[in-house]
């Protein structure tokens, strides 16, 4: 693989390393982590709430953390050849689909994790960000690196829905952005500028 198609990739315990996608690495390391976070947030939230369908949103918060979360799986699927077996069925993630109810906090929280490592794995292999692949049934193409970034835009603008949800009910979101995730996961941080 030539030089420029690698990145370097520094951590406190692997500093100097080259690892291929290593900025991809970190940027889905930050929807994971965002995932988390939103989700620990709601996790004690009133039912009413979490149902209660967003104006101007996807759906409800359960609703659309489902949303995230399958598509999420689904992405890894079309890119990878493998996902979680709990995305077999290919339906559950469009309003009205699933009963809100029926959504669990953790159950989403471990998917999310689980997620988290296959990307990880998919993430340690260099990919042909040039590939073809078919989607909905034949209906569409994409390149490999469109559904890569398609996978980072989804989760962030379907978590701006639920935060706007929260917001709307009068509370404060945590913040997910990607500073925050650097700050939380000592990626990034406040210092003195040189003098």
């Amino acid at each position: 693989m030539p030089v420029s198609d690698r990145i370097l990739y520094a951590s406190p315990m692997r500093t100097g390393e080259t690892i291929t996608n290593g900025a991809l690495l970190e940027a889905f390391r930050h929807n994971a982590w965002a995932n988390k976070q939103l989700l620990d947030f709601c996790r004690d939230l009133s039912v009413e709430l979490l149902t209660a369908p967003g104006i101007g949103t996807y759906g409800g918060i359960l609703e659309t953390f489902n949303h995230i979360v399958l598509a999420d799986a689904r992405y890894l699927r079309r890119l990878a050849g493998s996902g979680p077996p709990w995305d077999d069925s290919g339906a559950g993630s469009d309003p009205g689909d699933v009963d809100p109810e029926s959504i669990a906090i953790e159950e989403l929280h471990s998917r999310v994790e689980e997620s988290e490592k296959l990307w990880e794995e998919l993430l340690a292999e260099p990919i042909d960000a040039e590939r073809v692949i078919i989607l909905d049934q034949g209906a569409y193409q994409a390149h490999a690196g469109v559904l890569v970034a398609q996978a980072l835009h989804h989760g962030n603008a379907h978590r701006e829905q639920i935060c706007a949800i929260l917001t709307g009910a009068g509370m404060q979101p945590p913040d997910v952005q990607a500073w925050a995730y650097a700050d939380a996961t000592g990626r990034g941080g406040e210092r003195k500028p040189d003098a």
